[in-house]
């Protein structure tokens, strides 16, 4: 959590500011400082990995070819669903903590569903969810915010701003 950070931040945040009336993992490291590099903290992945996600029937195809082990974890369209119980999972199978630390990585990185290569899409989702990519410096100017994480996720999806 953050401890001390209203008086290094360059305004006061006001609820009208933050969406949830509150302030919780955000990181204030500098002047220049804005949207950043995701921490690996394995929010997104914690919160959407309940039935939170999908996969298109192409990614679903690509894995029964290449990549029977995802597979085992598809059924009716589905993605995460416990092959032995047939049940939805409550956390995807493919993260693990790393030890001693407050790092998760993800066991199929390069073929992971694009719902969680787009992830996260904007602001208000990072905001929502309490992503810790968000910056305190970010929230006054979220057009700023959004064309700056559109340029950091680049790699991984189309640009929501323009």
């Amino acid at each position: 959590m953050v401890t001390g950070l209203s008086d290094k931040l360059p305004h006061p945040l006001k609820p009208s500011c933050c969406p949830l009336n509150r302030v919780i993992c955000l990181h204030y490291t500098g002047p220049n400082n804005t949207v950043k590099d995701c921490n690996q903290c394995g929010k997104c992945c914690t919160l959407y990995s309940d039935g939170g996600l999908s996969a298109s029937g192409s990614e679903i195809e690509w894995w029964e070819a290449y990549r029977p082990e995802i597979f085992s974890y598809v059924s009716g369209g589905k993605i995460w669903i416990s092959p032995v119980t047939g049940k939805q999972m409550v956390r995807c199978p493919w993260l693990r903590k790393l030890p001693n630390q407050n790092k998760y990585i993800c066991r199929i990185y390069y073929d992971r569903p694009d719902d969680c290569k787009h992830y996260p899409v904007n602001i208000d989702q990072m905001v929502r969810d309490e992503c810790e990519m968000l910056e305190a410096r970010d929230l006054p100017n979220p057009k700023q915010a959004q064309r700056t994480l559109d340029n950091l996720m680049a790699d991984s999806r189309p640009p929501v701003s323009r």
